[in-house]
């Protein structure tokens, strides 16, 4: 074989030059400008590599004795007092979960791949979620492939591309929609109580709002942990009685990746109810379920050196007075045993 020059094509356009000699490709680059026509798709490209390589190949699992790691996604509150109080959440649940031994880091804007880069589970509770960038969307993927663990609550499965957001919580809503209850009773029938997340639980009631114009995926399907009846309500007209999925599990493969879980609870309207008897205990197993953690991991209270004992005498973790839970064994809120 003789020497020779040879190009390497990208969509029949040329992107390096190297020199051919036997046995050997010495690669020589050169100067080269994508066309806009495939410039996005090459940018996307790119975010995934970048994201993939941030977060690197580490542990899906959090194993036991490690502190299960969690990044809480929040937003910039909307709605009435009370009500979709985002940033409140960031604020209560980051000393709950540290004082229930995780290890907590979180914010008001999408993470950065470093940020996530040794996360177990992203808990998310912020309104229309689903409008994600390029990149957000790369980040994510990356993430979800390496095993991290998703908790999602109320219309955080709201997108403008409900198909493709359903595909990764396995149910969203479509945003802009007349698609909910408002103010309304919310009755639960769990329907797997032997499932870890809902163990204990029996149904139960609160005012609250249901969505039940939803996109569900469909390979795979959703498992359904707990379902509600949709209350007479004016801008639920014609969907009185339909009986929806509240709370459900997905686990998903991305191609390339390792298996992920996801959790949804499909309330949060109503900022009081994640510190319901039921609803606070249901959300941290659903944490640990979903980082692989044992189940009970984050349910025993660790009181921070040098004080913080009131936390765990009947304080709500969430504010508001009284945890109506105090007293039970294994429950926020209450003493362990």
């Amino acid at each position: 074989m003789k020497w020779g020059d040879g190009i390497i094509l990208v969509r029949g356009f040329p992107c390096a030059r190297f020199a051919v000699v036997p046995h050997k490709i010495t690669p020589r680059p050169v100067t080269f400008a994508f066309p806009s026509r495939i410039f996005f798709p090459v940018r996307l490209l790119l975010a995934v590599a970048t994201a993939a390589l941030a977060l690197g190949p580490l542990a899906a699992q959090a194993p036991e004795g490690r502190p299960l790691r969690i990044y809480l996604r929040a937003g910039l509150k909307t709605h009435g007092p009370g009500q979709h109080d985002y940033p409140q959440f960031l604020a209560d649940w980051s000393k709950l979960l540290t004082e229930h031994g995780a290890v907590v880091d979180g914010s008001l804007h999408f993470p950065t791949p470093p940020e996530l880069a040794n996360v177990d589970v992203m808990f998310t509770y912020k309104g229309d979620a689903g409008y994600m960038t390029a990149e957000e969307k790369a980040t994510l993927e990356a993430f979800l492939k390496r095993g991290g663990g998703l908790v999602a609550m109320h219309d955080t499965i709201c997108a403008d591309d409900p198909d493709w957001f359903a595909t990764i919580y396995g149910g969203a809503k479509k945003h802009g929609q007349t698609n909910f209850t408002l103010e309304a009773p919310v009755a639960y029938t769990i329907t797997e109580p032997a499932h870890p997340i809902m163990q204990g639980m029996t149904g139960f009631t609160i005012t609250d709002e249901s969505f039940f114009l939803m996109t569900w995926a469909k390979s795979p399907p959703i498992k359904v942990l707990a379902t509600a009846p949709q209350a007479p309500t004016p801008s639920a007209r014609g969907h009185e009685g339909e009986v929806v999925p509240q709370i459900w599990t997905y686990e998903r493969t991305i191609f390339g990746g390792q298996p992920y879980r996801a959790v949804v609870w499909m309330q949060g309207h109503n900022y009081a109810n994640l510190s319901h008897e039921q609803v606070q205990p249901m959300l941290l197993r659903a944490l640990a379920w979903a980082g692989h953690a044992p189940i009970d991991s984050l349910l025993k209270f660790r009181p921070a050196r040098g004080g913080g004992g009131d936390r765990g005498r009947g304080a709500n973790p969430a504010g508001g007075g009284q945890n109506p839970a105090a007293g039970q064994p294994g429950v926020p809120g209450a003493p362990s045993p």
